[in-house]
């Protein structure tokens, strides 16, 4: 018996239509979950891809530079940038827990020179000795687990730059796809441009305003009160000064403890001083300030979208959680004004269909 091939398919148009949209969900949920540990890397791509765009415009939309030889000197730069100084930054750091690690005796003489100051004793030395002797070998034990880390995060740096690439050389086919495939109007793309845009000025560049100037506060009150490497401790302070709550005290802190130590009371009390006093103050005006003069975003939503952010996608965070908290406060605000016009539109009916009855009652 012949097949009609007008019933070779058991599924309604219908059918078919719900069918494909949930392959269409199941699909992108596998993406999504297979990318989630490179989540960064998009993430990231597109916080330069908005923060290197007004370069790349200006050169190859108004100066007509070749597009590739501008994309290639923006990854160049980025790396010189980003790249380079994390890498340089975790290798002095490796280098110094291992340094520490192996001279516990020296530890060790800090802490009992803290105990007698403080006028009383809450450790024994053969105690300490031997949470130093764990902690050397548990450095040890973090060695291989933090090159593994470190080959990660270079797949994530890889990415990333592939990504940044391919956004900047197919920039119009990205633009339009966007335009395409989101479901909003075009007035509402231009708000989410726009709070992405002012989110990224005021949390990418005001946050490294910030830990510039509180790096070099730290560096300039450490070298003040005689502690050695101001330098180093400098450009340590800088880096760890974009972790919020936490940041520069874990360089000044543990500063001001060495100083009292070594006894030099006056210069520790000092550290303390100007470190509680004047730099985290200044950490939290200057956020604040530049978020609000950057971008026009709200304290509120600056200091939340910190907290939310880091906790979630750790130091990217630091702008996808105020962007996050921004794009619910744009879409609130279109979805208001949508209901508004949908409310005067249908007052509007209901009024043009009282006038009809009443044109055909007379």
């Amino acid at each position: 018996m012949a097949l009609n091939p007008t019933e070779t398919n058991i599924y309604t148009p219908r059918q078919r239509f719900i069918l494909l949209i949930v392959t269409l969900v199941v699909l992108g949920w596998l993406a999504l979950f297979g990318l989630l540990q490179y989540l960064t890397a998009f993430l990231g791509a597109g916080i330069l891809y908005v923060v290197l765009r007004p370069w790349f415009t200006a050169l190859v939309h108004k100066r007509q530079w070749n597009r590739t030889l501008v994309t290639v000197l923006l990854l160049v730069f980025a790396v010189v940038v980003l790249v380079i100084p994390f890498f340089a930054l975790t290798s002095l750091l490796i280098n110094r827990i291992q340094t520490l690690a192996q001279n516990t005796d020296q530890i060790l003489l800090v802490v009992q020179r803290i105990e007698r100051k403080v006028g009383m004793q809450v450790t024994q030395e053969n105690n300490v000795r031997q949470l130093l002797q764990q902690g050397a070998a548990r450095v040890s034990q973090w060695i291989p687990t933090l090159a593994s880390s470190v080959l990660n995060v270079v797949v994530i740096v890889g990415l990333m730059l592939f990504t940044l690439y391919y956004l900047f050389m197919q920039e119009d086919a990205f633009l339009a796809g966007l335009h395409r495939y989101l479901p909003f109007r075009e007035k509402t793309l231009d708000e989410l441009s726009n709070s992405l845009r002012n989110n990224v000025n005021a949390n990418v560049l005001g946050s490294g305003l910030v830990a510039l100037v509180q790096g070099l506060l730290t560096g300039a009150t450490l070298w003040m009160f005689g502690v050695p490497q101001p330098l180093f401790w400098t450009v340590i302070a800088f880096f760890v000064a974009f972790i919020p709550v936490l940041g520069t005290p874990l360089v000044w802190g543990p500063a001001a403890l060495y100083q009292f130590a070594q006894g030099q009371t006056t210069q520790g009390i000092g550290i303390l001083l100007v470190g509680a006093i004047v730099i985290i103050n200044i950490d939290n005006l200057l956020r604040i300030w530049l978020a609000k003069g950057m971008g026009d975003i709200h304290p509120w939503v600056t200091l939340v979208g910190l907290t939310l952010g880091v906790g979630i996608f750790g130091i990217v965070g630091l702008v996808i959680g105020p962007l996050l908290l921004s794009y619910f406060i744009v879409l609130m605000q279109v979805f208001a004004r949508e209901n508004r016009a949908r409310a005067h539109v249908s007052n509007a009916a209901a009024e043009a269909m009282k006038r009809l009855a009443a044109t055909e009652d007379q």
